[in-house]
């Protein structure tokens, strides 16, 4: 009887349980309640805000708040002057309440203007709110800031920071371009449970002052994330879309920006950029996986975007996604090849500068070709199994999680009229078969590619030569470990390395290096000729 009583009272308890999960907006509205009213509320609430609210439940209540925050204009003129709203449904760094209530939460935000008033509440440390607080109210106002429906786990949430857990950047947010250099970009935090899974999709409007040319995006994301996509919307594809967090893509009028498996620096090729409208409307596309069986995960992911003035770019950059979606692999465990031309349509070219393959976790190889005009496969031009993608490497090992992108410097032209022919094999040892689908379950066939429609024009004046000049020198050389590079004058700036092979393809690239000395690891170059290019000045070596 007793233990009958006890599974009872158990079984009571779960019920109890499960009917205390409330709508996000009630759960923001207990935290206004306790730590908020005593200043937003009454005849005259401070900032004419009055957080207690009108109705005949909590929720009601809780409802009516909303209405008075999401996308209301602040009272602070210079608050409403930076397009901020009270709440900016699925942006905490453009929401007023939320940068004034921040507090370090959010390092990226930093310190409020002058003139947006002080932090809150005014009553600090006495009515402080936790960083856990904070966190429901900014999951809140991520996942959109609706007024019905439980948006995001609590539970998940109070276990990352009552219990612990693990972060995408525990040393902290990677820094941001450089004043006039660029803008930064973050997507979340969202939160995953222990051995969880969750790929994100959000709108991101921009309101830069200008129109700029993007020369390169950096994007920072960790081990744990499976990969990142850019979008961009053209026309009116944005409108139908809900703010926030969503789980749907619900794509219509929208263009591939960039594609990337890792955390991945793309920085363009001299004389080409991506446009951007100055109000243009992104999406930003996040897929992450919590390999801890025991610990939350905090997703974060960052990206960097390098602009330049318009004009300055001779070409722009396009980038195209291309699907198979007929991929039926049955859990056989053999082999099985799918293969789809692109590009075979048309009498122009197109100049290609990187390429890079996408399967999931049955994955065995990723390959692409020229296409001949009979529809054939030509020369092999891409192989994810070999280091850079670059084909015939001595020992091909395919990582579906860290698939390489082939960069082509100068452009690889291809006829519209030939195309491309790319090719997947996978082996399913797994319990069903599958299909194309967006979970690491499910596989995928996608090639991403950059190109331009135009070829870039070729500078007639010829290249200062090492031997010429003697501006740059290398030891030791030949080499078959790593090489210092000694600048004979000054160098005021930061510059970059490129190692290219007697085709005038870069295989190897290093960015940010500054002061007249640096060493380059080399080891695992294929031996041969090869030149490189240091801040304009040009070299040979030879990797023994």
């Amino acid at each position: 009887m007793q233990k009958l009583l006890t599974l009872f009272f158990c079984l009571i308890g779960l019920q109890l349980s499960a009917q205390t999960t409330l709508p996000s907006v009630q759960e923001v509205y207990k935290i206004f309640q306790n730590k908020c009213t005593s200043c937003h509320s009454g005849a005259t609430p401070a900032g004419g805000l009055d957080l207690v609210g009108t109705g005949a439940t909590e929720l009601l209540r809780a409802q009516n708040v909303a209405t008075k925050l999401v996308n209301v204009n602040p009272a602070n003129a210079f608050a409403a002057s930076q397009g901020y709203k009270r709440i900016y449904p699925g942006r905490a760094d453009r929401s007023f309440l939320f940068r004034k209530i921040n507090r370090g939460l959010e390092p990226t935000i930093g310190a409020l203007h002058a003139n947006e008033g002080s932090e809150m509440p005014k009553d600090f440390p006495a009515n402080a709110l936790s960083d856990l607080e904070k966190e429901i109210i900014r999951q809140w106002i991520l996942f959109g800031a609706k007024s019905t429906g439980t948006l995001f786990s609590k539970s998940v949430v109070e276990t990352f920071y009552n219990v612990g857990g693990e972060k995408s950047f525990p040393d902290g947010p990677p820094p941001g371009p450089a004043p006039g250099e660029g803008f930064q970009i973050k997507m979340g935090p969202f939160f995953l449970a222990p051995d969880g899974e969750v790929e994100y999709y959000q709108k991101w409007e921009l309101t830069l002052p200008e129109d700029v040319e993007v020369n390169g995006i950096d994007f920072k994301i960790s081990p744990f994330s499976h990969h990142f996509l850019l979008y961009n919307f053209t026309g009116n594809g944005a409108n139908s879309i809900p703010a926030g967090l969503r789980l749907n893509a619900n794509h219509n009028q929208i263009n591939l920006v960039a594609a990337v498996q890792e955390a991945t620096d793309l920085r363009l090729p001299g004389k080409t950029a991506f446009k951007w409208d100055n109000n243009l409307v992104l999406d930003l596309n996040s897929h992450y996986i919590n390999y801890s069986l025991t610990k939350p995960y905090q997703c974060e992911a960052y990206v960097n975007v390098y602009t330049q003035p318009t004009g300055t770019a001779d070409q722009e950059m396009f980038a195209a996604l291309l699907v198979n979606p007929q991929i039926p692999i049955p859990n056989s465990g053999d082999l099985v090849t799918h293969t789809k031309s692109e590009f075979e349509l048309g009498a122009d070219s197109i100049y290609i500068w990187g390429l890079m393959g996408h399967t999931h976790k049955y994955g065995r190889g990723y390959k692409v070709w020229k296409r001949q005009p009979n529809g054939q496969k030509g020369d092999l031009i891409y192989d994810a199994s070999c280091s850079m993608g670059v084909p015939g490497c001595g020992s091909p090992w395919y990582d579906y999680q860290h698939i390489p992108i082939r960069y082509w410097e100068p452009l690889l032209p291809i006829k519209w009229g030939n195309g491309l022919i790319h090719e997947a094999q996978w082996v399913n040892e797994g319990p069903a078969p599958v299909n194309f689908g967006p979970t690491s379950d499910d596989e995928m066939m996608v090639l991403i590619a950059f190109y331009t429609e135009q070829p870039l024009t070729v500078d007639t004046e010829e290249p200062k030569q090492l031997e010429d000049t003697q501006t740059i020198t290398v030891t030791p050389n030949p080499v078959n470990g790593t090489a210092t590079f000694t600048l004979q004058d000054n160098v005021s700036s930061a510059y970059e390395f490129r190692l290219m092979d007697m085709t005038g393809q870069v295989v190897l690239r290093q960015s940010d290096l500054q002061g007249n000395i640096f060493e380059i690891d080399l080891t695992q170059i294929l031996p041969g000729f090869y030149v490189f290019e240091v801040d304009g000045r040009i070299g040979k070596l030879l990797k023994m």
